[in-house]
């Protein structure tokens, strides 16, 4: 059976919810990354959102707002998604497509170990699973 663990790139860098938008996408450009895990500043294990590029970029700039005065804590919003390390790739797929997200945390003992992207998935399933698995992440998901 292969696993959430088994498909995942390991490790994460995270980002606190007081570090501005421009630590956060200045990290992101130097990992060659498009998301990072926000932590809470106590317990930085703990997460508290995910931030994309996009996000940074529809959220802050598009607003007028300067990404070196933004925080974290502005933009995250919602309880963020994540899945177990031993979780089977089926629940994977359901959990990434039934909240049609594209970038899903992996925990094993309540740590973050590592995330699963639309690549990964990608290059761990056969094209007819692949095919399906996009069409339901974005089939009725305007961008």
């Amino acid at each position: 059976m292969t696993t959430a663990k088994d498909i995942m790139n390991p490790g994460a860098h995270w980002i606190t919810r007081s570090d501005t938008l421009q630590h956060a996408a200045e990290l992101m450009n130097r990992l060659n990354v498009g998301a990072l895990p926000v932590g809470d500043e106590t317990h930085n294990e703990r997460l508290c959102g995910i931030i994309t590029d996009r996000d940074i970029v529809v959220k802050c700039v598009a607003k007028g707002h300067s990404p070196s005065e933004c925080m974290a804590s502005d933009i995250i919003e919602g309880t963020p998604r994540w899945i177990d390390a031993d979780a089977d790739i089926g629940e994977v797929l359901r959990e990434m497509e039934s909240h049609r997200i594209r970038r899903l945390p992996v925990i094993e003992g309540k740590r973050m170990v590592g995330m699963i992207s639309e690549a990964d998935v990608a290059r761990h399933l056969p094209e007819e699973q692949v095919a399906e698995f996009a069409e339901r992440i974005y089939a009725a998901n305007p961008m």
